[in-house]
């Protein structure tokens, strides 16, 4: 959704092992933010990547992650993430 934005380059990734493109610690490294949809999810990707997250800062959406991709109601939702980009 952000890929297109002037001056921002985007990655995508999930951290459930049968995610389409599975988080990495080159990811984590290579961010400077980092946006997570549950509290749950800031939570796992502390605990499974502390030691890479030397700069990213993590965001909570608070969005429950039951939406489908690009679902116009998560679409709206993700719009709120503007501000930190």
């Amino acid at each position: 959704m952000f890929a297109t934005w002037p001056g921002v380059e985007t990655a995508s990734a999930g951290l459930a092992p049968d995610a389409e493109e599975e988080c990495s610690a080159e990811l984590v490294e290579w961010a400077d933010i980092i946006f997570v949809m549950e509290r749950a999810h800031r939570a796992k990707l502390q605990r499974r990547f502390k030691a890479h997250r030397k700069r990213a800062r993590v965001i909570c959406l608070d969005i429950p992650d039951d939406c489908t991709f690009m679902q116009p109601q998560l679409v709206a939702l993700l719009k709120k993430v503007g501000p930190f980009l």
